[in-house]
């Protein structure tokens, strides 16, 4: 008999634990807020963002070889590629398709930091496939900043992206 309640309850946690992670991944509006209320911020660091974004039940991708605070170490890119001629990456994607709410959220996080200034969109960024949204700001004279809103296969099929890329700093100014 004692046995049996252990074994129950053992099934029950797992199968806690299961729909908890499922819901967590399922939770579109938390990765988007994620998103937008973190990956704009210069003091975000990768310790911050397995914190709050892993913590927000989404996938995410982050690098940082040139801190804004220069106590903090650089962070290497440990999933995908660094992308040529930038030295930050903060990125959430999630399941299913949610790229107007996505924008919107992107927008929402430029919002909050403050960041307006639109910029030219650099030519590497014109032509992404599966990408709706692209935009550029400003963030400072020698520095910007690229937001890539889309769509691509994901490990559970279609998956929704919210990416920002800092550009290494121009020449000039």
């Amino acid at each position: 008999m004692m046995r049996t309640i252990t074994h129950i309850r053992v099934i029950a946690a797992t199968t806690l634990l299961a729909l908890s992670a499922q819901t967590a991944v399922a939770n579109p509006n938390r990765a988007m807020q994620a998103f937008a209320d973190n990956c704009f911020r210069p003091t975000m660091t990768a310790e911050r963002a397995e914190t709050v974004l892993a913590h927000a039940g989404t996938r995410f991708d982050f690098y940082d070889l040139d801190p804004f605070v220069r106590s903090n170490a650089p962070s290497p890119a440990l999933k995908r590629a660094v992308t040529p001629n930038t030295d930050r990456r903060c990125e959430v994607s999630f399941d299913g398709i949610a790229t107007d709410a996505a924008a919107k959220a992107a927008t929402r996080g430029l919002r909050q930091e403050g960041i307006r200034k639109s910029a030219p969109i650099p030519p590497t960024y014109s032509n992404i496939n599966g990408a709706t949204f692209v935009g550029a700001r400003q963030l400072n004279p020698r520095r910007v900043a690229v937001v890539i809103v889309g769509t691509r296969t994901g490990p559970n099929g279609v998956e929704t992206y919210l990416t920002v890329e800092r550009l290494r700093p121009t020449r000039g100014n």
